[in-house]
């Protein structure tokens, strides 16, 4: 049954997402050298075409068609075909169909562009077209496949709430894959290598930041306390990691940097994303200091084997893969997982997030998050009233 109130949330969500591919524009385009500033902005806005008609022809049936052993989907949903404003009972039961195709689209299109921060300066505009053409159908809708349409890595119990999977590692994959398959820029000593803009990097740090509440919120496809929690999952995270980031950065430097702290944040919101439906607060507290230590001891570790990252994209989005993992994994055991974001019959109340933090916090260090009746922990998914399932509405056998 269609619930307009989720209808209008998702909707809302959407744009949000959609607002952050111009935000990706204005990030990268402040952190490149002046001569390559309108090139790579272009690159991301032209995203926005390339990969949308390759949504609408075969990428959405790709991604959430008919499974086809557990690797890909099938192509009866190409050029929208039986997508239409009644619900989907199998990914999104209280929207529209089309309004769930609208969410995912935006989450394809800000795919690739996070890619060309690693191979910026280097890649002519008309590779990177086919590029974006080839990319969608043959990465991105099999990795997304394998963890939201019915793939293998669902099946085998992998969970990932917004995209931090499917999305950002298979991002920071391709960011590597690419810069070690393109080379080296070439840069003449007295070249000004210096961001461009400044102010570009924050303004596009702060739409970033707005569009996750939509990436991260959306995700749980109602307007309920699923996407509350992942609303100030969102921002603990985000504040958490730039903190730490800035605080490294200054004590190595000396002196405070914008740049170093608008880096940060970003890592984080990367970081948290595929758990900021699960987690307890503190939990995304804890993901937010793991994401500024580890992505920036992975730039680092970039450059001493003399990567040409350009933009650091494949130490923020690939090897904060790690935190997301070990954070998915180890803060929503298989106990949680059956909780009511997958699970419909569940109830439908959420306990204190706070109750037993000191109990989960000194197992954590022991590498592993136990659950019990006496110690509750915060299972995102017990949705407050206001209908939905969260994402996709599939139970856990």
């Amino acid at each position: 049954m269609i619930d307009y109130g989720n209808t209008a949330f998702v909707l809302i969500c959407s744009a949000m997402v959609c607002f952050m591919t111009p935000g990706l524009a204005f990030f990268y385009c402040g952190l490149v050298r002046r001569k390559n500033a309108l090139t790579i902005m272009m690159q991301s806005f032209v995203a926005m075409g390339v990969v949308a008609v390759v949504w609408f022809v075969c990428g959405f049936s790709l991604d959430f068609g008919k499974d086809a052993g557990g690797i890909i989907g099938g192509l009866e949903y190409a050029f929208l075909n039986g997508v239409g404003l009644q619900a989907s009972s199998t990914y999104a039961p209280s929207i529209p169909f089309l309004a769930f195709f609208l969410f995912q689209l935006m989450f394809a299109v800000i795919t690739p562009a996070l890619i060309t921060g690693a191979f910026a300066d280097r890649v002519s505009f008309k590779s990177y077209l086919i590029f974006l053409a080839l990319w969608c159908p043959l990465v991105y809708a099999p990795c997304a496949h394998w963890i939201w349409g019915g793939g293998f890595l669902q099946k085998l119990g992998a969970v990932d709430f917004a995209g931090g999977i499917a999305i950002h590692t298979a991002a920071g994959m391709a960011a590597l894959a690419s810069i070690l398959f393109v080379g080296k820029r070439t840069i003449r000593p007295d070249e000004d290598t210096r961001p461009y803009s400044v102010p570009y990097i924050a303004l596009g740090t702060g739409i970033l930041w707005f569009g996750w509440f939509g990436f991260n919120g959306g995700s749980a496809l109602a307007a309920n306390g699923t996407a509350a929690v992942a609303f100030i999952n969102t921002a603990i995270a985000g504040a958490t990691a730039m903190v730490t980031w800035l605080l490294l950065a200054w004590r190595k430097d000396g002196h405070p940097s914008i740049v170093e702290a608008m880096t940060g944040a970003v890592a984080g919101l990367a970081t948290v994303t595929p758990a900021s439906g699960y987690v307890a607060l503190w939990a995304a507290a804890l993901i937010g200091v793991a994401a500024g230590v580890v992505c920036r001891l992975a730039i680092r570790f970039r450059s001493r084997k003399a990567w040409d990252d350009a933009l650091g994209r494949m130490g923020c989005t690939w090897r904060g893969r790690h935190v997301r993992l070990f954070a998915s994994g180890r803060f929503c055991p298989e106990k949680f997982r059956r909780c009511g974001w997958l699970d419909r019959r569940e109830s439908t109340s959420i306990p204190d997030p706070t109750s037993g933090c000191g109990r989960c916090c000194s197992v954590l260090l022991c590498g592993y998050i136990r659950s019990a009746e006496s110690n509750p922990v915060l299972c995102a998914g017990q949705s407050f009233s206001g209908g939905g399932t969260g994402r996709f509405g599939q139970p856990v056998s």
